[in-house]
C-alpha cells in the first residue's frame, strides 16, 4: 500500500520547500559525471512536482541554484544553464496539462538571457493554472534576499512611501521574494547533510525540519509522502503550550 493512502488530506502542509541536495555524491557512487547526476535530479523534480499534485500540495518551493553556485567551475554552470533550459521547454506543456502554475524566486536578472527567457515564457503560459505553484528557487540566497528587502524598505522610507514606525514583521515578510505566498510548513532536505544553506531563512522560522541520506536523484514519492506523514504527526505549538493549543 503506498503512504499516500495514510496521508490526511484534511492537513496537509500548505507550502513545502526542498533543498536537493546530492546530485554529484550520486554521480560519483556511481562512477559517472556530475553532469548525469543533475540529469537524473531533473528527472527527479518532474516525479515530485507529479505526487505533489497528486496529493492537492498547493506550494512546492525547490532550492535550484543558489547565488553560491555561481563560484562553481564555469563549465559546470554552463552545462546546469543548458539544462534548465531543456527541462523547461520539455516540462511546459505538462505544466499547463497538469494545471502547474510556476513561478521564480531569486536574482533572475543574473541569469544568463536564454534561460531567463525561457523562464519567462513557461511562467506566462502557465500563468492561469490553478493547482499545484512550482517555485523555482533560482540564483537565490536567503541572505541576498534580506539585504534587498531592507534595501527597498530603506528607499520606500526615503521617498515617504512607508514611515519607521510602518516597520514589522507583516511590513517585512510583505518585502522578501515569497511576499504573496505562505511560509513552508515543512522543509526537506536530501543528500544527508543538516544545514540550511543561505535557504529561505526569513520563511522557515517556525517550519518543520525533515533530513534524509537519500540523495535528490534517488528521492521518489513514497519518500515525500513519508515526510510529510511525519509531519502529520508533529505538533506544532508557534511558542506556545500543548495545553494553549487545545483551549
Amino acid at each position: 500500500m503506498s503512504l499516500i493512502e495514510k496521508i490526511d488530506k484534511e492537513h496537509l502542509p500548505q507550502h513545502v520547500a526542498i533543498i536537493m541536495d546530492g546530485n554529484g555524491r550520486w554521480a560519483k557512487a556511481k562512477g559517472k559525471d556530475r553532469s548525469a547526476g543533475h540529469q537524473e535530479g531533473v528527472a527527479t523534480v518532474r516525479k515530485i512536482v507529479e505526487a505533489a499534485t497528486a496529493i492537492g500540495l498547493k506550494y512546492l518551493t525547490i532550492y535550484t541554484f543558489s547565488n553560491e553556485n555561481w563560484d562553481r567551475p564555469e563549465e559546470e554552470i554552463q552545462a546546469l544553464m543548458e539544462l534548465l533550459v531543456i527541462a523547461i521547454r520539455r516540462e511546459t506543456p505538462d505544466l499547463v496539462k497538469n494545471n502547474v502554475r510556476l513561478t521564480a524566486i531569486g536574482n533572475l536578472k543574473r541569469l544568463p538571457e536564454k534561460v531567463y527567457t525561457t523562464l519567462r515564457q513557461c511562467m506566462e503560459q502557465t500563468a492561469a493554472n490553478t493547482g499545484t505553484t512550482l517555485i523555482l528557487a533560482l540564483s537565490y540566497s536567503s541572505r541576498w534576499e534580506i539585504t534587498e528587502a531592507a534595501r527597498q524598505i530603506t528607499l520606500d522610507a526615503l521617498e515617504k512611501k512607508i514611515l519607521p514606525g510602518d516597520i514589522n514583521e507583516t511590513l517585512m515578510a510583505r518585502y522578501v521574494t515569497t511576499g504573496n505566498i505562505p511560509d513552508p510548513d515543512l522543509l526537506i532536505r536530501t543528500g544527508g547533510e543538516k544545514r540550511i544553506s543561505n535557504f529561505l531563512l526569513w520563511q522557515i522560522s517556525y517550519s518543520e525540519l525533515y533530513f534524509t541520506d537519500i540523495y535528490w536523484p534517488d528521492f521518489r514519492e513514497e519518500e515525500l509522502y513519508g515526510a510529510i506523514l511525519l509531519y502529520q504527526q508533529r505538533e506544532r505549538r508557534f511558542g506556545k503550550t500543548s495545553e494553549q493549543l487545545n483551549l
